[in-house]
């Protein structure tokens, strides 16, 4: 069930009324119901994949507390090789098998491996990597292993962040559906505006700038230089505006029935330097990989030489995790070369732009060289990610910055004037609006504003959504992981 559907319009009105109707130990089993026919609506036996996990889990779980030694050990390999062999089969097998196969045609052309016709799971990177996080969790004795087996499997399956994030930790959201939440008005009130704000993002901004991203990049060889550098800026903006709209409206409808998600995107294109773009961009990824790759692997307490290889390993793998192409393994190679080159030439960059200490306290021009650059860097990184193909990613970046194939008027032309203001207008709403969350408390500074005021910012969201948004029901990019 997608979000922005007409589904979805019905089905969170009816499960958060009959959460709040029903009595507190009947919840839970509301919530799993509920979670089981969301996920339902994409292809139903699919749910049995979920189940599969989370038996195994489950009861790992309760083996690593109840064991010592090796025995606890073995519980969590097993848990991990279940979750990571269920990645690998519906997710990687093809992409291995071509790559194994290109190798092999060289050498025996009759024996070649045969590809599975075989869907994707949705949502699959994120829900396997929160099921592993738990186990992980147990492990190192930060998290009780869970004995009621229904609420293990409500915290894996949880609808709000199933399909797509955030991605959470056991101890940050098991204990919340053995509390009561009791309806509270501005609690909903919060909630609700931050799932109008996601809508916006996602309808009016992502959804429309989708258009132009498409016509390009699915046919990168007829353009160079203007539409293509239009396109990946364009992209860059959509991409945030997709996946930072789905989960507002992921926080915004636990927070409704009074569970609190992560936050899991912080302005990450007002960053200074690659390194807090990653800070900022799809929060619960980058600390999951920290936390459970890159510090195992001796974080910063090894050498430089090893520091920068774990980065650049670790970048690498956060590509593929995105996606079984080597467009997206280059992508993520991309940002680990950003941090490594950034990391080594720090001192370097500070005098060349005057900054004496940290970025922090640059001066105003100081802090934007230092964003522009990263903007610039990023958004050229945007471009592996998009492409359909390595031979697309590197013919747009071979023809970005080469002799323009249209005039500005003709890419305007292709655009439309009117989607084009809408589209300007709406990104300047959504930077203030980021602008106004600079060190405060946004939801508090909005319910400090007089009614008519906040009513009617409500509504003027509400009627660009109405009037403006873009309805083909496209998913949100990030389901296809």
């Amino acid at each position: 069930m997608l979000f922005n559907s007409l589904e979805f319009l019905i089905f969170f009105p009816v499960v958060t009324l009959l959460y709040f109707a029903l009595p507190h130990k009947y919840r839970w089993f509301h919530l799993l119901i509920a979670s089981c026919i969301f996920y339902s609506f994409f292809i139903p036996y699919y749910i049995l994949i979920l189940f599969f996990t989370i038996i195994i889990d489950y009861f790992a779980g309760i083996w690593i507390e109840h064991s010592k030694g090796k025995r606890r050990k073995w519980a969590l390999i097993m848990s991990l090789v279940a979750n990571i062999g269920v990645l690998a089969i519906f997710k990687y097998y093809n992409f291995f098998i071509e790559n194994f196969n290109s190798a092999l045609f060289k050498l025996i052309p009759d024996k070649l491996l045969p590809y599975w016709d075989i869907i994707l799971p949705i949502g699959l990177s994120f829900h396997t990597f929160q099921a592993m996080s738990y186990t992980i969790e147990v492990y190192r004795g930060n998290q009780k292993a869970e004995r009621h087996f229904g609420i293990y499997a409500l915290y894996v399956m949880f609808y709000p962040q199933l399909v797509a994030g955030p991605i959470e930790r056991p101890q940050n959201v098991i204990h919340q559906f053995y509390e009561k939440h009791d309806f509270d008005y501005n609690r909903v009130v919060s909630g609700l505006r931050l799932m109008l704000w996601g809508m916006f993002k996602k309808v009016v901004i992502a959804d429309r700038l989708s258009k132009f991203v498409n016509l390009i990049y699915n046919n990168p060889t007829e353009y160079q230089g203007l539409p293509l550098i239009i396109a990946t800026i364009f992209f860059t903006f959509q991409i945030y505006c997709d996946f930072s709209g789905y989960s507002d409206i992921a926080i915004g409808s636990a927070r409704v029935m009074g569970f609190k998600l992560m936050k899991n995107f912080d302005r990450p294109y007002l960053s200074k330097s690659v390194g807090e773009f990653w800070r900022r961009w799809h929060i619960s990824l980058s600390t999951w990989f920290r936390d459970y790759l890159y510090i195992p692997l001796g974080g910063n307490r090894v050498s430089k030489p090893r520091q920068y290889f774990n980065r650049f390993f670790v970048f690498m793998v956060s590509g593929l995790w995105h996606g079984a192409n080597w467009h997206y393994v280059i992508w993520g190679a991309l940002h680990g070369f950003y941090l490594i080159i950034g990391q080594a030439t720090e001192s370097f960059q500070k005098k060349i732009t005057g900054v004496k200490t940290t970025l922090n306290h640059a001066t105003i021009p100081q802090k934007l060289i230092h964003g522009a650059i990263t903007f610039v860097l990023v958004a050229f990184a945007w471009i592996f990610f998009r492409a359909n193909t390595n031979a697309d990613a590197i013919y747009i970046a071979r023809h970005i910055f080469k002799g323009n194939s249209h005039s500005l008027d003709y890419v305007i032309y292709m655009i439309g004037k009117n989607d084009l203001y809408l589209i300007i207008i709406s990104i300047i709403i959504m930077e203030s609006v980021q602008w106004l969350q600079r060190g405060k408390n946004l939801s508090a500074w909005i319910d400090a504003k007089p009614r008519w005021q906040r009513w009617g910012a409500y509504y003027l969201i509400l009627g660009m959504i109405l009037c403006y948004g873009v309805y083909n029901n496209s998913q949100f990019i990030y389901f296809q992981f």
